[in-house]
């Protein structure tokens, strides 16, 4: 009987808790919705999150719940919360991979690593996006590249092509930093390699010239003349006014 009291009593406790603190719990797939779409218009990005969460919990199928996962990858997005918005994004492509706007989760996905937040040290010491750890970058590159390898017509192709090619600056870029780090340092065969790596995965790339550059002057001091030599060669065929490399050869006494 006791058992039976206590039992009664819980039950009507949640209910009271459902009543007092729950008022939109007996809306509509389409009001939570909009209630949620209201939250995010508004840059409540928290809260949105918070109300796309509980459409979702109440109605995990039909159309509003599968914008609300959409939009809420978006919210995550704008938050600054790129691990969320990513995963989000991978969710929706794959429960909807049909889906009208899955172009759109592939976009948002490619500006979430894109857009990867510096972190305050990183802002305070302007740290130039090279100078990174060039994961995001990469990551970033290949969700734009699916967008357009998948999607050519999709309205955001032609934003991601070009965030792609400054992404092939940038990641070129890094790999020419590292090479000058290693030059640095003493370790020419590593600084040759890397530049050379930067060379045959970007060939496009501005940061080429000074991998050539790197290039030259490592297998130079290594003592590797063919090399040296074929290395300037190609820079003087694909730069031939380039005053870095007068300046160099005029430093190495050429």
């Amino acid at each position: 009987m006791k058992r039976s009291v206590a039992l009664f009593a819980l039950l009507l406790a949640a209910c009271s808790f459902v009543d007092k603190h729950d008022p939109k719990s007996g809306w509509s797939a389409e009001k939570l919705y909009r209630d949620a779409k209201d939250a995010l218009d508004g840059g409540q990005y928290d809260l949105a999150i918070k109300r796309y969460e509980t459409l979702e919990a109440r109605f995990p199928y039909g159309r509003y719940s599968q914008q609300g996962q959409l939009e809420i990858a978006y919210a995550y997005y704008k938050q600054n919360e790129q691990a969320s918005a990513v995963a989000a994004t991978e969710r929706f492509v794959k429960l909807h991979p049909h889906h009208p706007n899955v172009d759109y989760a592939h976009y948002l996905k490619g500006l979430a690593y894109f857009n990867e937040d510096l972190g305050l040290l990183g802002r305070v010491a302007r740290q130039d996006r090279t100078e990174r750890d060039p994961k995001s970058a990469q990551e970033s590159f290949d969700a734009f590249k699916e967008l357009v390898q998948r999607f050519p017509d999709s309205r955001y192709a032609p934003d991601a092509l070009a965030r792609m090619k400054y992404l092939v600056n940038a990641l070129a870029s890094h790999e020419v930093h590292v090479a000058r780090y290693y030059m640095k340092r003493g370790a020419y065969v590593a600084a040759a390699n890397r530049a050379q790596y930067a060379l045959k995965n970007y060939p496009q790339a501005p940061a080429q010239q000074e991998a050539l550059l790197i290039m030259i002057q490592a297998y130079d001091v290594l003592g590797m003349p063919e090399l040296r030599n074929d290395a300037e060669r190609i820079l003087r065929r694909n730069f031939p006014d380039s005053a870095q490399l007068k300046d160099m050869l005029t430093q190495l006494g050429r």
